[in-house]
């Protein structure tokens, strides 16, 4: 399988690569504040998508919330509520380093201690607070289509711990 020369992200695309790790599973936070939600746009692909990322084996899924958030941002996560599962066998990703994984990711709303500056980690070109009519217009990676397109319409029918359709 070729190396890609940045991260690809593949949602319900028959033309997806097949995964040659194990499932990864995630955590992303959706961070708001005044009105707004933090995005990150991704050094691997120079796109958008939430901040988090996959757990560590010892972890569960708040430890690795927490920890991805505060090494890509430098908040800390006082509080978290799962939103939503995302399992999909078609959200995959293939990695410039020749993996490829399928992602199961939780969601969840996190809320932060402080909101002092963000730090930006090496993962991240760009760290921003977009407000919700700002976010259609971003080129969204194909993984967070689905999570941006249930956090941006409540009549999705996805409620805290669903799975969405």
């Amino acid at each position: 399988m070729p190396k890609a020369s940045k991260a690809e992200f593949f949602y319900d695309d028959p033309n997806a690569p097949r995964p040659n790790r194990p499932i990864g599973v995630g955590v992303l936070a959706l961070i708001e504040r005044d009105g707004g939600l933090l995005m990150e746009r991704r050094s691997d692909c120079g796109r958008w998508g939430f901040v988090g990322g996959e757990i560590e084996v010892e972890e569960s899924l708040e430890e690795g919330l927490r920890r991805e958030v505060l090494e890509e941002t430098g908040l800390v996560v006082v509080d978290e509520e799962l939103f939503a599962v995302f399992p999909g066998p078609s959200r995959v990703v293939r990695y410039p380093d020749g993996n490829v994984v399928r992602l199961l990711t939780f969601v969840y709303r996190a809320r932060v201690e402080d909101f002092g500056p963000l730090r930006r980690s090496e993962e991240s070109e760009e760290l921003r607070f977009f407000r919700p009519e700002e976010l259609s217009g971003l080129d969204v990676i194909e993984t967070s289509t689905p999570i941006l397109d249930a956090y941006l319409d409540p009549s999705s029918g996805t409620k805290p711990g669903m799975l969405p359709d």
